[in-house]
């Protein structure tokens, strides 16, 4: 089983960056502790502040993956070209949030990728990251 992580802009800040809403964690610490949770998965991470390296990611796994986690951030309510690529794969995606977008700011309320995933996990912190990994290792 093989699963690709890939976080989107500023979440390389997780840790230091407003603890009050992404908590005190960094995601390379986090990451670990999920590979040790599944030792029977092959993850990948990638992290970019670059929508385009994003999309390229995307596109490198998403033949030959079988699941993606992506956190996409801010793109997740700006980027058509995301959007495009997710439906372009094969692999399917699962959208991640930290924070619990809808308790945030109106305009964090539009997600133009979840139409293209299989599932959307936001609000319940790293934990997210762990439920999406659930979904693809325990067959339904």
């Amino acid at each position: 089983m093989k699963i690709a992580i890939i976080n989107g802009p500023n979440l390389n800040l997780l840790g230091k960056r407003e603890p009050g809403i992404y908590g005190s964690e960094s995601f390379e610490d986090y990451f670990r502790q999920l590979q040790k949770a599944f030792p029977a998965v092959e993850f990948s991470y990638f992290q970019h502040n670059v929508e385009g390296e994003i999309i390229n990611y995307l596109h490198q796994t998403g033949f030959s993956h079988d699941g993606i986690l992506l956190n996409a951030g801010g793109y997740t309510h700006t980027s058509v070209a995301i959007r495009d690529a997710i439906a372009a794969i094969k692999t399917p995606v699962i959208e991640i949030h930290i924070s619990n977008v809808y308790a945030r700011e109106e305009f964090r309320h539009t997600s133009l990728i979840a139409p293209k995933c299989v599932g959307s996990i936001c609000g319940l912190g790293m934990k997210g990251y762990r439920l999406g990994v659930e979904y693809f290792v325990q067959p339904s």
